[in-house]
């Protein structure tokens, strides 16, 4: 990877840096965390909105979340579906974005097991058949006929991205979605070609790798989400991690995003602190799936405690052990340790809640400087409410009723407190 080597006060963070043939304004990432902003399966003024305004507010790329390759990879209502007749509606929104200055990505993928019929118009598909305790619902294991038509859909996505004006794609291949089932132990238990050793694990995400780079051609950049490790024990762990990772690398990938956690597993491995479920029911309509988390959803969404940089221990193994460009993810809401990883020799960093919750933080970096911190405390509200409504902060809704407001409080107590 070529980059500038000038400093700014001994940081690289606000130098230039490339991503196979896309070069960005500095080494920021809005992280494709999910917005559910998106009625219809279709890009809306909200999400236009919102991506103009972290574009606007210094990122180097922002990155439209979790679109699926086809309809049966949808988990959510509100997610984005890639599909030709959304085509113009997402060029509004790169063109947007290129009018600030930034770069557009959009991370393609297929939920996999993470659905149900009522959503995903079929039932759900993954690498062996079992339950989704979450929906829930039985699910069927992919026939091998089914598989190739399922990688080339990755890169049809990528063809349909060119067309809407995205500079980059990121295929997301980590926290349990498709590409993930295939590749951990605990949810794939197939007895062909596609399961068993980790070689046959990794064989759908090389098909579908290479649909993407032959789509990406040389002038899209490619960058790929992956797990270092699955966040709890029967799943992938790290040594196994980094295989798949210089794997991803072998197929092509520009860059990788490391990051962690298993959505039907270890949710909370991904973001860290607990699951507000007063919250996450509040918005629920299904009276039925409201009582089931109530009573059963602290067993179900653990809490991890949160920590900031959380998975910089791990991903600095990763560093050691590969050559390409890594986006670090993972608890970033100060320039301080923001400028500590990136001078453990990561190019890029990316953030989501920081962002959600300002999303000019990174002008406000480039203006404060060493002091500049995100007043987001972790509560998760964002995360709880996304399910059913968006990914708002609770700072910038109004009316929050008394009882979330003081679970909102007790949670960013126990983050100011380590998680205790």
């Amino acid at each position: 990877m070529e980059e500038q080597e000038v400093k700014t006060g001994g940081s690289v963070l606000f130098t230039p840096a490339r991503i196979g043939p896309l070069t960005l304004r500095n080494r920021t990432i809005r992280a494709a965390a999910f917005e559910s902003m998106c009625a219809g399966n279709a890009p809306t003024q909200q999400l236009y909105d919102y991506h103009r305004s972290v574009a606007a507010g210094g990122i180097g790329m922002t990155t439209v979340a979790y679109a699926a390759v086809a309809r049966s990879g949808l988990s959510f209502t509100r997610q984005l579906w890639l599909r030709p007749e959304i085509v113009p509606g997402l060029r509004r929104i790169t063109d947007a974005i290129h009018a600030e200055g930034a770069a557009a990505s959009i991370q393609i993928g297929h939920c996999g097991n993470m659905s149900h019929r009522a959503v995903c118009g079929q039932m759900p598909i993954s690498a062996s058949s079992g339950l989704n305790i979450y929906s829930p619902t039985l699910v069927r294991g992919m026939r091998p006929a089914e598989i190739a038509g399922m990688a080339r859909a990755f890169g049809d996505a990528v063809r349909l991205a060119r067309e809407a004006g995205f500079d980059a794609v990121e295929v997301h291949a980590g926290h349990g979605y498709l590409i993930s089932q295939f590749l951990s132990p605990y949810t794939n238990r197939r007895r062909d070609e596609y399961g068993g050793s980790l070689e046959n694990r990794m064989r759908f995400m090389r098909m579908a790798m290479g649909e993407v780079m032959e789509a990406a051609g040389g002038d899209m950049a490619v960058l790929a989400k992956t797990n270092m490790r699955d966040g709890f024990r029967g799943g992938i762990e790290v040594p196994e991690g980094i295989e798949i990772a210089r794997e991803l690398e072998r197929c092509g990938a520009q860059a990788l995003v490391l990051s962690g956690g298993f959505v039907s597993r270890a949710p909370m491995y991904v973001m860290r602190g607990a699951m507000p479920i007063r919250t996450l029911t509040h918005y629920m309509d299904n009276f039925w799936l409201k009582m089931g988390v109530k009573m059963a959803g602290r067993m179900m969404i653990p809490t991890v405690p949160y920590e900031e940089a959380y998975f910089l221990e791990d991903a600095l193994k990763f560093r050691e052990a590969l050559r390409g460009p890594l986006v670090y993810v993972g608890g970033l809401t100060s320039r301080r340790t923001i400028d500590r990883v990136l001078g453990h020799g990561f190019e890029f960093v990316a953030m989501g809640r920081a962002l959600v919750n300002e999303p000019d933080f990174v002008a406000r970096m480039q203006r404060e400087g060493a002091d500049a911190v995100c007043d987001c405390a972790h509560s998760n509200y964002c995360i709880a409410r996304m399910y059913t409504i968006d990914m708002a902060c609770h700072k910038r809704v109004d009316g929050l009723p008394c009882s979330l407001q003081r679970e909102i409080e007790r949670a960013e107590a126990r983050n100011a407190g380590g998680g205790k």
